[in-house]
């Protein structure tokens, strides 16, 4: 298969189970995955960037779907879906960078990106502190991502060569 056309089959999925992932959260639990304070299952996804630069995009559409879908600001789903962008990109740039085989400094990406732009977002529409929010957006995404992020990590890395070849 031509690896262009392989690329974005793979981007168009991800985008796919974002979207899907984060909506059946919001139905069963509702507001856990929209709200301020969040737990964003989908967002263990960011680990495909380590295996494959098609997560790039499928993260930052599947981001952008849902965010315009859901959200009543407009500024969330530019800078929800930018800080996707960075998080993922930053993932693929630092999968190298390992402890122990995990990279964790790629980890911490999606908790950095979101806690800085989401934080200042939520501070300028609700306020209570930039600092405190983008606290609360980072301990959300690393909490995901080191929970079920690095088990869906280890998962992939077992089956790279048959998933990513």
């Amino acid at each position: 298969m031509n690896k262009k056309v392989k690329n974005m089959t793979y981007g168009a999925v991800i985008a796919a189970l974002y979207v899907t992932l984060t909506h059946m959260q919001n139905a069963l639990l509702p507001g856990s995955a929209s709200q301020a304070v969040q737990f964003r299952v989908a967002e263990a996804l960011c680990v495909l960037a380590f295996f494959t630069p098609a997560a790039i995009p499928g993260l930052t559409i599947g981001c952008l779907l849902f965010n315009v879908i859901v959200s009543a600001a407009p500024l969330d789903a530019v800078l929800g879906t930018l800080a996707s962008f960075l998080a993922a990109w930053g993932m693929w740039l630092s999968r190298k960078v390992t402890v122990r085989g995990l990279p964790v400094l790629g980890l911490c990406m999606p908790a950095v990106a979101n806690g800085l732009l989401i934080g200042w977002m939520l501070d300028f529409y609700m306020g209570g502190g930039f600092w405190i929010n983008a606290g609360c957006v980072a301990a959300g995404e690393i909490g995901v991502l080191l929970t079920l992020g690095v088990f869906l990590f280890y998962a992939l890395k077992k089956h790279e060569n048959r998933l990513f070849a």
